[in-house]
């Protein structure tokens, strides 16, 4: 089985940073695409940022120049250094990730709330 646990979440007023952490575990070969999506109440879920094996990055029109995403393949890691924050970045932040088992499979951490709010 595989796990992605995320940290970093929390309470943060306008302008502030935050930064999260996704880390994968158990049996796998390797990992292609990791991102961060998230869900604001109400509200479907959403690409915020992903990065593929070989480094190349996406990101959504909302957080281009706030928010950039890292990884460290070694520890099978991923970031999201979320700058600027706006109150309408308020959402729980999933990490994904495409593993390589005995096929190519998607998994999704639990969650972490992220709260824009002064």
């Amino acid at each position: 089985q595989v796990q992605l646990v995320e940290s970093g979440g929390g309470l943060v007023p306008p302008g502030g940073s935050l930064r999260l952490s996704c880390t994968a575990s158990g049996s796998f070969f390797s990992i292609n695409t990791m991102g961060w999506y998230r869900q604001a109440s109400g509200k479907e879920r959403e690409l915020v940022a992903s990065i593929t094996s070989g480094g190349s990055t996406i990101y959504a029109d909302s957080v281009k120049d706030r928010f950039t995403i890292s990884r460290d393949k070694a520890k099978n890691t991923v970031s999201l250094q979320m700058n600027s924050l706006k109150p309408e970045d308020t959402a729980v932040y999933y990490c994904n990730a495409d593993v390589l088992r005995l096929g190519l499979l998607n998994y999704w951490g639990q969650g972490t709330q992220v709260t824009v709010s002064s």
